[in-house]
C-alpha cells in the first residue's frame, strides 16, 4: 500500500521509506543543535537537538494512536513489554507495583511480573499479547498503563513509577567521550529524538511509529515544555533550565523568521507549520 504523505505545505521530503498508510517522514532531515557546559557538571557537555525539542510532538495514546502493530491497535507501544535499564530500574518499578490495587490494575493478583527475552535480559512480562501492567480499553479503572494511573493517584510523576524506557521514549539520551585539541576529555550527553531507526532492524517491523509521524505532531506545547519533567530527570535540573532558555530562543527566532517570510531553521518536518504558538 502506498504511503500517505503529510498535508500540503508541510516539508516532509520523501515518504516511501516505510510501509503503511501513515504520514511518516524519514529521519534523515537536517537538525539544529546546541551545546553548552553542564552547569552542575563542568566536565560534562550537553548536546541537544533543538529541532526535536521545539517540535510539537505529543503522545496521542487514546487519542488516535493506532499502535505499533495493526493487529493490536489498542496497545499503543506496550505490546512487547518493557526492558529494564538496570537493577535499580527493575527494583523501583516492582516497588511501585506492590502499591497497585484491583481498581487500578486489570491484572491485579498476577504473581509473574517479569520474564527474560531471548538474550537473557529482564523485562516486564507479556500477558495475553501485551505488557502485564496494561489495562484494556474497557477496564473501569482506566485504559493504558496501570503504573501511569498509579502515579496520578499517588500525586507523583510517572517518571517515578514506570520503567525508564517507558517514560523516556521518544526522548533519547546518549553518552560519548570527546577529546579536545588540548587533550581535555569531556563526557558529551546528547539529548535527541528516539527515531524509528534507533530501534535498529526491529524498527522496520513497526506498522506505525509516532516520533516522525505528523499525526502525533499536534501538541499545544513544544517538547521541551511538555516533557520538562522527563528532560530534567535525564540531564539534571540546572542543565534542563539552561536548555529551556536555548529552546525558547530558538522558537523566538523561528517566529521572527516566519514574520519576515524567511526560511525556518531546521524545523521538524513532521510538525505542522501552522501552530507556531
Amino acid at each position: 500500500m502506498p504511503r500517505v504523505c503529510a498535508p500540503a505545505g508541510n516539508p516532509t521530503g520523501a515518504c516511501d521509506n516505510y510501509p503503511g498508510p501513515v504520514p511518516e517522514v524519514p529521519d534523515t532531515f537536517a537538525r539544529s543543535w546546541v551545546e553548552f557546559i553542564d552547569p552542575a557538571e563542568p566536565e560534562q557537555v550537553i548536546r541537544a537537538d533543538l529541532t526535536w525539542l521545539t517540535s510539537r510532538w505529543t503522545c496521542i495514546f487514546g487519542a488516535g494512536c493506532p499502535g505499533i502493530y495493526t493487529e493490536r491497535p489498542d496497545d499503543g507501544c506496550c505490546t512487547h513489554g518493557a526492558h529494564f535499564a538496570d537493577d535499580e530500574d527493575r527494583d523501583r518499578v516492582l516497588g511501585w507495583a506492590g502499591r497497585l490495587t484491583p481498581d487500578l490494575w486489570e491484572n491485579h493478583g498476577t504473581s509473574d511480573l517479569l520474564e527474560t527475552d531471548d538474550e537473557g535480559a529482564e523485562k516486564t512480562r507479556v500477558a495475553d499479547g501485551v505488557c502485564v501492567f496494561f489495562n484494556g480499553p474497557d477496564f473501569p479503572g482506566g485504559y493504558g498503563c496501570a503504573l501511569h494511573h498509579l502515579a496520578g493517584r499517588e500525586g507523583v510523576s510517572f517518571v517515578q513509577t514506570k520503567p525508564d524506557v517507558c517514560w523516556q521514549l521518544p526522548l533519547r539520551r546518549e553518552y560519548d567521550w570527546r577529546e579536545e585539541r588540548d587533550g581535555t576529555k569531556r563526557l558529551v550527553v546528547t539529548l535527541t529524538e528516539y527515531t524509528r531507526a534507533g530501534w535498529g532492524e526491529g524498527g522496520h517491523d513497526f506498522d506505525w511509529y509516532c516520533s516522525g509521524n505528523t499525526d502525533a505532531h499536534v501538541g499545544t506545547q513544544p517538547v521541551y515544555l511538555s516533557a520538562a519533567t522527563e528532560i530534567a530527570e535525564l540531564i539534571g535540573e540546572q542543565a534542563a533550565g539552561v536548555l529551556a532558555e536555548h529552546c525558547a530562543a530558538f522558537d523566538d527566532a523561528q517566529r521572527a523568521r516566519a514574520a519576515r517570510h524567511l526560511p525556518l531553521l531546521a524545523v521538524h518536518p513532521a510538525t505542522r507549520v501552522a501552530p507556531l504558538a
